[in-house]
């Protein structure tokens, strides 16, 4: 497994932590072949009954890392950063997520596809994709309006603005918002509580919650890298990324 994916399992619970924290977890292609693997192996590995979803250094992920995006961009269902969202999506464990810090792009899109998600009051999240001149991914154009209704779906994927853990419990992509220094607690506490259900009661209810709508999402998450990677290659997107990195320099 990749140093900058860490993997913990102990007492049924296997933590998958993000491990760029000098690059705010920023997601490269390994990252996600890593990620995409790990959440493989959980699902055959009948020792893990929860998985949990967290970052290194105060922060859940910065999304892509855009030098590594832009070099291996990509190109069809079988990338990299589309198998890592279809694993996420048809894990049959159940998925609890802590996030810390900033979760931008798909930091907040995976979201929509864990069962319980525990956001510090400092948590920051966006949805940028329309600044970069790109469109929504992580079947978020299906799962965000069902969750936050079309209003503020349509306010928080075509302004593409931050928004803090409070915005994000109103539209249904959080479960519930704790001090900072609370996060390891609760998170642990959530997860064990899954991990003692049991275990197939457990399944069996994830998988009733999430059955109705599983070919939309699959659907929708082909439907969307498809015109995701129509439009890395757009002069709008091409526009938008050189002015992003010319003022990050």
């Amino acid at each position: 497994m990749s140093d900058t994916l860490l993997t913990n399992l102990q007492a049924g619970v296997l933590t998958l932590t993000f491990n760029r924290a000098q690059k705010k977890n920023a997601f490269t292609g390994e990252m996600y072949e890593a990620a995409a693997q790990a959440l493989l192996d959980a699902d055959q590995n009948e020792a893990v009954r929860v998985v949990v979803l967290t970052g290194a250094g105060n922060t859940f992920t910065a999304g892509n890392d855009l030098k590594d995006f832009l070099e291996h961009p990509p190109s069809g269902e079988d990338s990299p950063v589309f198998r890592f969202l279809r694993a996420l999506s048809h894990l049959s464990r159940p998925v609890v997520a802590g996030v810390e810090g900033v979760a931008v792009g798909i930091g907040t899109t995976m979201l929509l596809h864990c069962d319980y998600v525990v956001a510090t009051e400092r948590a920051v999240f966006s949805m940028p994709f329309i600044n970069l001149g790109l469109s929504p991914e992580g079947a978020s154009s299906v799962l965000l309006p069902r969750v936050a209704g079309l209003a503020l779906a349509s306010e928080l994927l075509m302004f593409g603005d931050p928004f803090d853990a409070t915005t994000a419990l109103r539209a249904g992509i959080i479960n519930q918002v704790v001090p900072e220094a609370s996060l390891a607690e609760v998170l642990h506490k959530r997860a064990a509580a899954l991990a003692a259900k049991p275990v197939e009661s457990l399944r069996l209810t994830k998988r009733l919650l999430r059955e109705p709508l599983r070919a939309t999402v699959d659907e929708a998450l082909s439907r969307e890298g498809a015109h995701f990677i129509q439009r890395l290659s757009s002069t709008e997107a091409r526009e938008a990324f050189n002015a992003f990195l010319s003022k990050k320099k």
